[in-house]
């Protein structure tokens, strides 16, 4: 298995020194390994690459499990897998969406990986949907997340049914006082901890405050998010009332926005990522929910609307900036009645928003397009690569992330494109087949 043609696809042009750790832990013993890395290392490549370097390719069997303590990351660790183009098939399995659609999938795709939360996956297990005899590694991201959301149990059955279990990799944000007993690690494990001594957050990371003169802060928050420009930015909010109540001002004032809560359908959710995630909004309002395991590159501004309800509520939520080796910037919008929490440590600067050129707000500089074909049709990222190019006269600097699903695909291109796509592509075959173009941003939800 070539790695640095699997890191060149990512765009990366070497591991840092957690995950060169890692690597060698996990491929130079048969031992269990414990990860301790703050958020936004890289934890998710950190298990990947040395993992898909001891699965058979060649074998139809699922051979690892990946434990997540939410769909988001299930969803999104199986997205990086496929963005390696290792040949290791994987899929994603979660609640909120009925579980006999994912036994269809599990058969048609055989995956050598499956990602997924834990009772969902020990339903699949129970119905024999996934066999347990050929389970050798185990892997459970956010370990300390799925403690604290109360997933004991389930993960002390899932663990108790797979009898070839022979490894375990554990992955934590924060320092683990004890593991579980159920959990069975060796006392062979290797210990990786990169887990900073005093550094709370980042120090590529300025920490602003901004003074709202009225308690209702909607206001600020549109002038702040104006002095940003066409940056990509999250707003943190405590309650989903909120989350909606902020999300529709800022639509009603011309920003384009997604709205993230846990009260969302799943696809409703998955909708709003793709938009943020892929450059069609600028701006994410969500509850601390986006907060962990979401790993999504370049977001230049954190803004706690709400202060944040714990310390490590805020370090989660700072953490989805300055990812990498990227700079970011936290602001704490206060009221006359607040002030900064005595939790959060080094320096904090009062914002001044520089001489603004906008005076209205910055449109998104990609838009997402619906195409009506995907696998099932043996349609592939580099089919629609081509006929963006040669029916709707893009270059392939005009295209950016395309996500292609079985019976549709997602596609972000140019923002200033999408009027010449839509002309373009009219009445327009793809390999063949005549298929709909349409801009979806407006109609994403309903067909996510």
């Amino acid at each position: 298995m070539d790695i640095q043609k699997i890191l060149t696809k990512l765009h990366i042009s070497e591991l840092n020194e957690m995950q060169q750790h890692a690597a060698e832990a996990i491929l130079g013993s048969d031992g269990d390994v414990v990860l301790l890395s703050p958020t936004g290392t890289g934890k998710t490549l950190a298990y990947l690459l040395p993992l898909v370097q001891l699965l058979d390719g060649t074998s139809d069997a699922v051979q690892a499990l990946v434990i997540t303590p939410g769909r988001e990351l299930a969803l999104q660790s199986h997205q990086v897998l496929q963005s390696m183009g290792c040949g290791i098939r994987s899929t994603a399995c979660y609640g909120g969406r009925a579980a006999m659609e994912e036994h269809k999938v599990l058969k048609e795709v055989k995956p050598q990986i499956v990602f997924g939360t834990p009772g969902r996956l020990n339903d699949h297990l129970d119905k024999e949907n996934i066999s347990r005899y050929g389970i050798r590694y185990l892997v459970i991201d956010e370990f300390d997340k799925c403690l604290e959301m109360g997933f004991q149990a389930e993960m002390q059955k899932l663990i108790k049914s797979l009898p070839g279990l022979q490894r375990r990799i554990l992955l934590s944000a924060t320092n683990l006082e004890q593991i579980p007993q159920f959990v069975n690690m060796s006392k062979k494990g290797t210990l990786i901890d990169f887990l900073p001594d005093d550094e709370q957050t980042s120090e590529r990371i300025t920490l602003y405050e901004v003074h709202s003169p009225q308690k209702d802060k909607l206001e600020t928050l549109k002038q702040l998010l104006l002095s940003f420009g066409d940056n990509s930015s999250i707003v943190f909010l405590n309650y989903r009332e909120s989350v909606e109540r902020v999300n529709s001002y800022l639509v009603e004032q011309g920003f384009v926005t997604s709205c993230f809560h846990g009260g969302l359908e799943q696809k409703e959710r998955e909708a709003a990522l793709y938009r943020f995630s892929n450059g069609s909004a600028n701006v994410l309002v969500s509850t601390d929910l986006a907060s962990r395991g979401l790993d999504i590159p370049n977001i230049e501004n954190i803004i706690h609307y709400h202060l944040p309800e714990s310390e490590d509520g805020y370090i989660h939520r700072v953490g989805r900036t300055a990812r990498w080796d990227a700079q970011g910037r936290s602001f704490f919008i206060l009221n006359a009645s607040e002030h900064i929490p005595e939790y959060v440590e080094g320096d904090v600067e009062e914002y001044t928003a520089p001489e603004s050129q906008y005076t209205e707000p910055a449109r998104p500089k990609m838009t997402t397009i619906y195409i009506g074909k995907g696998k099932k049709d043996k349609i592939s990222k580099g089919d629609i690569v081509g006929f963006l190019c040669k029916a709707g006269g893009l270059t392939a600097d005009m295209i950016g992330r395309i996500d292609v699903k079985d019976r549709y695909t997602y596609a972000a291109i140019k923002r200033e494109k999408l009027k010449q796509v839509l002309q373009q592509t009219r009445g327009e075959k793809i390999k063949g087949i005549k298929t709909i173009v349409e801009d979806c941003n407006v109609t994403l939800r309903s067909k996510g």
